[in-house]
C-alpha cells in the first residue's frame, strides 16, 4: 500500500467533477486572470499620468527666467574646461628610491658594501 492513494475514499461532486473535466476550472481562472488585467489598466494609466503632471508642471514664471538666463552652449568650450582642470589637480610627486638603486634607474654592477666591512672580511680572506 501506498503513501497517499490516488483515490480519495469520499470524494465530493466537485472533486470527481474537476478530475473529469479540468478546463471547468482551469478556463475561468485565466479568463478572470485577463480581465482583470485589462480591468486594472486605466488605473495604472492614471497613476503614470499623474506622476507624469506633477514633473512636466512649470509657471510661467520659472519658464521665462529660465529663458532669461540660459548660456549658449559650446562643446568646444566645454572640453577646454575639462581638460584644463585635469591639468590644475595633478601635480606629479616624486617617490624615494631604495638605496642602492641609482636615480635612473640602472642597477648597480657591485653589491651594496656596509660601511664595518672590508672587502678582506666578506671574502672570508685575512
Amino acid at each position: 500500500m501506498g503513501i497517499f492513494d490516488q483515490k480519495p475514499l469520499n470524494p465530493s461532486n466537485l472533486n470527481r467533477t474537476i478530475s473529469k473535466y479540468p478546463a471547468l476550472f482551469g478556463i475561468p481562472f485565466i479568463l478572470i486572470m485577463v480581465a482583470a488585467s485589462y480591468g486594472l489598466t486605466p488605473l495604472a494609466q492614471t497613476r503614470y499620468d499623474m506622476h507624469d503632471q506633477k514633473v512636466k508642471q512649470v509657471s510661467k514664471e520659472q519658464e521665462l527666467r529660465l529663458d532669461k538666463d540660459r548660456k549658449k552652449f559650446d562643446i568646444r568650450e566645454e572640453y577646454f574646461k575639462l581638460s584644463a582642470a585635469a591639468d590644475e589637480e595633478w601635480e606629479p610627486k616624486r617617490i624615494p628610491r631604495p638605496k642602492g638603486v641609482p636615480e635612473w634607474g640602472v642597477p648597480p654592477t657591485e653589491p651594496e658594501r656596509f660601511p664595518d666591512q672590508t672587502p678582506s672580511k666578506r671574502d672570508g680572506t685575512s
